[in-house]
């Protein structure tokens, strides 16, 4: 009986560290493929994507901003997704604590979707009309610039849509 009871842990211990290597293999999804994933899901939808970090002042105006818009056109076909580019998540964490985020956040503390789009600076954000292309491309975030991307995406909100 002891033998059946050493051979039972053995199979049980074995069991629980596979699913444990399993869960924590999802904690290093490559954030370009998460990204990739979210957008065709919401293709068919007017797409703002914004890169920003914890450091970036900016970025601390931009959320409240981004939260109302999403309130405001999301029932119409409006979806948000921002980009982390800390190294730190603890920092960034930090940051949506003060900044919360009514949308997903994908961290990439490596850059690896920043390289991809080519960012030129801090905030970068990209609006990708329903068809699932990049219409336009901003660096910065101001009063002038806010009215200017709210401007483009209310036109990609109400044009047509051909699947």
């Amino acid at each position: 009986m002891r033998k059946n009871f050493k051979t039972c842990f053995l199979f049980l211990t074995c069991i629980t560290f596979s699913n444990l290597a399993l869960a924590n293999s999802n904690v290093n999804v490559n954030p370009i493929e998460l990204l990739d994933k979210q957008l065709k899901n919401e293709l068919g939808k007017v797409v703002y994507v914004d890169f920003w970090a914890s450091w970036c002042i900016p970025c601390r105006k931009s959320f409240p901003w981004m939260n109302n818009l999403k309130a405001q056109y999301q029932t119409q076909g409006l979806t948000i997704i921002s980009i982390n580019l800390d190294h730190n998540r603890a920092l960034a964490e930090a940051f949506l604590t003060k900044n919360p985020a009514n949308f997903p956040v994908i961290y990439d503390p490596k850059g690896l979707i920043a390289g991809k789009y080519k960012l030129k600076g801090m905030p970068s954000s990209f609006i990708i009309n329903r068809q699932g292309e990049i219409v336009s491309a901003h660096v910065g975030f101001n009063q002038k610039k806010k009215l200017a991307y709210e401007q483009e995406i209310a036109t990609l909100i109400t044009a047509p849509y051909y699947p």
